[in-house]
């Protein structure tokens, strides 16, 4: 029997309606309560928070516009301990309590550990945080206990045989991602399978990049229908592989999740036509993107210069797929608007904390190096 419910798509509560946009943890509570309710109405359970999405703010926002709201049986809630924030044994119990109180949801359907790679697996083991996710379930405080993971296949491979009791195992999976080098997405994927783990999702749109693709990719697949929206062929792609139980989409407001939800409703996996439309849409992708960034903004808490990162690798991407010819670009507006808020890319001092919190394991700093160059400072 399963562990996870069905329609497959899951509410990421990482990429909330906000009322500033340059504000992360400014979130829309009376928008969210109207996307939560329009989510369980349709038929879709799956809620997934972390300790520090939206600037920490993502938790606190779980007990106004869901736990309070609807009844404890009718949704469940996904969040999870990040091995950047703990660095003893207590600090563990300390913060699962805060989330309690934090989102008011009395236990947790699915609790992670997160962010698992060579450094954050030593220190969970260090630490027994393994022994103590399990006393949680144990405890009735957690139902079912993962994590999530950005590293190796060779890693992930040692981490389930090292750690068989985990039930499930969260991948970013796309369609750019599948056969990256950097990412791994399908030897990862399939090392899960070999386990016997069913996977979360997460990622299936890059952090909005495959749905803001190439006009040349973006009529590949408006060719095929017109009816169906750009993100849906990741989303579709992601929860098409064999073994996903979940697919998570961070959705920011109702429009997202409308048409999210068209077509996750009443899922139909992909056919062999729309595999194949995938194939050349990722060659014209593949050869349009500069910087691969999610935007997950794990790089900007605490960086000592509050330099909006996942912002202007952004805006960099737009404006390098963007002919030379065309002259002045919007982008560099919005750049300087940002500039009187956060620190430009200039002002860099290579501290380093960015590029050690990163999931995709960019290079930060010379990235930034890239978009200074680009928008002047």
């Amino acid at each position: 029997m399963s562990i996870f419910s069905s329609p497959k798509l899951g509410f990421g509560l990482m990429r909330l309606p906000l009322l500033d946009p340059d504000d992360a943890g400014s979130i829309d509570i009376e928008q969210m309560k109207k996307m939560v309710d329009l989510f369980i109405e349709n038929g879709f359970t799956y809620f997934d928070t972390a300790w520090m999405y939206c600037a920490f703010k993502s938790e606190d926002a779980v007990k106004p516009a869901l736990t309070s709201r609807h009844k404890r049986d009718t949704f469940t809630l996904a969040t999870k301990l990040h091995g950047g924030f703990i660095k003893t044994p207590e600090d563990c119990d300390r913060i699962f309590n805060t989330q309690l109180e934090k989102t008011g949801a009395g236990y947790f359907d699915y609790y992670l550990l997160h962010d698992i790679g060579v450094d954050h697996y030593r220190k969970y083991t260090e630490l027994g945080c393994f022994d103590w996710i399990v006393k949680k379930k144990e405890q009735g405080l957690v139902k079912h206990i993962g994590f999530s993971f950005h590293d190796s296949p060779e890693l992930l491979d040692k981490v389930l045989t090292e750690h068989p009791e985990m039930e499930f195992v969260q991948l970013q999976i796309n369609y750019i991602d599948w056969d990256s080098e950097g990412v791994q997405s399908r030897k990862c994927y399939e090392t899960a399978v070999k386990h016997g783990k069913p996977v979360i999702v997460m990622e299936p749109v890059k952090g909005g990049t495959l749905a803001n693709i190439p006009d040349e990719a973006a009529d590949l697949f408006r060719s095929y229908s017109k009816d169906m929206s750009i993100p849906s062929w990741a989303i579709r792609f992601a929860a098409s592989l064999p073994g996903v139980a979940m697919v998570l989409s961070g959705m920011s407001n109702i429009a997202q999740l409308e048409d999210n939800m068209s077509y996750m409703k009443s899922f139909v996996p992909l056919c062999d036509d729309e595999y194949e439309l995938i194939r050349k849409a990722v060659s014209v992708i593949n050869s349009n993107i500069a910087i691969p960034c999610t935007s997950c903004s794990y790089c900007t808490e605490g960086c000592p210069m509050n330099i909006a990162i996942p912002k202007y690798f952004a805006l960099y991407n737009n404006v390098v797929r963007e002919p030379a010819s065309k002259g002045w670009l919007v982008e560099s507006e919005y750049y300087d608007r940002l500039t009187e808020v956060f620190g430009a890319a200039g002002d860099c001092v290579e501290c380093g904390q960015c590029e050690e919190v990163c999931p995709q394991h960019l290079d930060i700093i010379e990235n930034l190096k890239l978009v200074k160059e680009r928008f002047g400072r």
